[in-house]
């Protein structure tokens, strides 16, 4: 019983601690604040870019008008932790080294979620001097999570760093590992390294990117496209650094669009250096565990 009741302990504290994480603290050093003070909705409203400021554990949010609002019935002191604000007129976000911009943003205390509509923008700098920084674009949305680094956008994603690009209908990032996960529910994604003699193509039903390392993992119906050569299987796992890819199917097949050529293969290598497909003589596994998801670790 005691054991028992200590972890039930545990649990709410977490919960209270994680629940006064989320609570959001607006500022308006250049501009004004009106409305009912006890139970709201509370209006901010400022004459220039940045005059007004929400700030909610990792986050700060800088626009030029905000409202945040109380479930009905409650006052806006009693209603602390289940508050909605919502920022408009040049809204940006910032985290660390993430900068993100839209039109509007939506932050609800209860999820500590805030949704940045589209078309939105974000950039991240890099960790190190001579690393490539990351920007996503997003028609639709991006909902940046306070409690950890992470972030989900849906419709018509663009991300890009260097050479590398995906394009996807939803992309979940993790911004410390600088994972994305590229998926479009009824249809491929997109990725693409870019190169002076000709794009490298790759297509999947989902694609999981380590951008600073340079490296993905694609399942899924997939397609690598090498200018004339295209390698067809059910995964591929692809290092930039080593210009390699590792094509896994029942059979993995790469076929020579020029001369017709086709390498049948449990297991392809794929030099997309040399343009070059040859069997891959030892066994291998996807490295799946360097790809997982936060809420997917063991």
């Amino acid at each position: 019983m005691r054991r028992t009741a200590t972890k039930i302990g545990i649990f709410l504290l977490l919960g209270l601690a994680l629940a006064a994480g989320r609570v959001i603290v607006i500022e308006y050093p250049d501009g004004t604040r009106s409305g009912d003070l006890r139970y709201g909705p509370w209006v901010y409203e400022a004459n220039k870019p940045g005059g007004i400021r929400g700030k909610v554990g990792n986050l700060e949010v800088l626009a030029t008008r905000a409202v945040l609002k109380a479930p009905e019935g409650k006052t806006m002191a009693e209603a602390t932790g289940e508050r909605v604000a919502t920022f408009e007129g040049e809204v940006e976000l910032r985290r660390d080294r993430v900068v993100a911009r839209g039109p509007r943003l939506v932050y609800r205390e209860a999820t500590g979620v805030g949704v940045l509509f589209g078309p939105a923008e974000m950039e991240q700098k890099p960790a190190k001097k001579g690393e490539d920084p990351v920007f996503m674009k997003a028609e639709k949305q991006m909902a940046f999570d306070v409690d950890d680094d992470t972030s989900e956008s849906d419709g018509g994603i663009e991300l890009k760093s260097g050479n590398q690009e995906g394009y996807a209908e939803h992309v979940y990032y993790e911004e410390a590992r600088t994972l994305a996960v590229f998926s479009s529910p009824g249809g491929r994604v997109k990725l693409i390294r870019r190169r002076k003699e000709g794009d490298l193509v790759i297509l999947a039903e989902e694609a999981r990117m380590l951008v600073r390392e340079k490296k993905l993992l694609a399942k899924g119906q997939v397609e690598l496209i090498d200018g004339d050569k295209v390698t067809r299987g059910e995964a591929l796992f692809y290092d930039d650094n080593k210009k390699e890819a590792i094509v896994v199917g029942r059979p993995a097949v790469s076929r020579d669009k020029k001369n017709g050529r086709e390498l049948r293969s449990g297991t392809l290598l794929h030099d997309v250096d040399k343009h070059r497909v040859r069997l891959f003589g030892k066994p291998f596994k996807l490295p799946e565990k360097d790809f997982l998801k936060k809420n997917e670790q063991p």
